[in-house]
């Protein structure tokens, strides 16, 4: 990959990938202050400041990498976890729910915008209008995919805190148990599991993308 190419591809994929991790996280503190905690916003942790955000690997090393190894094609990262003191919640079990809900949520309310921005492209020069569709483009892709993995249903993924909050006690309590190593479990799901044929990035998530992809497409008049 030349460099040239390398600094488009950071150049259309930086702004999306930092406003969706920023907008997820400033959510879930945000419906968090809602219901009872603070905790986040005592810590600066509601804003729309990327640098309040970032986590060295997963907001920089690991995009970074995914950038280059996929010739400029594919980002993917994450922030650093919003606090949230569960227990202060006004009701606990119920609203860790919420809280929970809140990132994936706003992910597709900027997934949505993105692709009624993306009609506003083609107002301005070629050059801009292809750089501006790109943006948008992979903020409706970015956006997306972090709701659908984030609603995995293993804690501390956000989907797993959903199941935790609905299931009963004889389900969520060992789910719940599982919030200290589940990422790493995910995350071995999607890059071990290949290795023994399984496709859990191929053959769950990416349809599921791609379904809400073309949903979000035809409900925003671009078929």
């Amino acid at each position: 990959m030349n460099t040239d190419g390398l600094l488009y591809g950071v150049s259309v994929w930086a702004l999306p990938i930092l406003l969706a991790v920023t907008l997820h996280e400033a959510a879930h503190g945000y419906v968090a202050m809602l219901y009872g905690d603070d905790t986040a916003l005592r810590r600066g942790r509601i804003s729309l400041n990327p640098l309040r955000h970032i986590d060295p690997v997963g907001t920089l090393l690991l995009p970074a990498m995914l950038l280059y190894l996929s010739g400029g094609r594919f980002l993917f990262g994450f922030a650093k976890p919003v606090p949230v003191n569960f227990a202060a919640l006004n009701n606990p079990r119920r609203d860790m729910v919420l809280v929970a809900a809140a990132g994936p949520a706003a992910n597709i309310a900027m997934a949505i915008a993105a692709a009624l921005l993306l009609h506003a492209a083609a107002l301005f020069p070629p050059a801009t209008a292809e750089w501006l569709a790109a943006n948008f483009g992979n903020a409706i892709f970015i956006n997306i995919l972090l709701a659908v993995f984030n609603m995995l249903p293993i804690p501390p993924l956000d989907g797993g805190r959903v199941a935790v909050g609905l299931l009963p006690d004889w389900i969520a309590m060992p789910l719940a148990r599982l919030e200290p190593i589940g990422f790493f479990l995910v995350l071995g799901a999607i890059f071990l599991l290949p290795y023994a044929g399984i496709d859990l990035f191929g053959s769950v998530l990416l349809p599921v993308v791609d379904f809400l992809l073309r949903s979000i497409i035809l409900l925003t008049g671009h078929i």
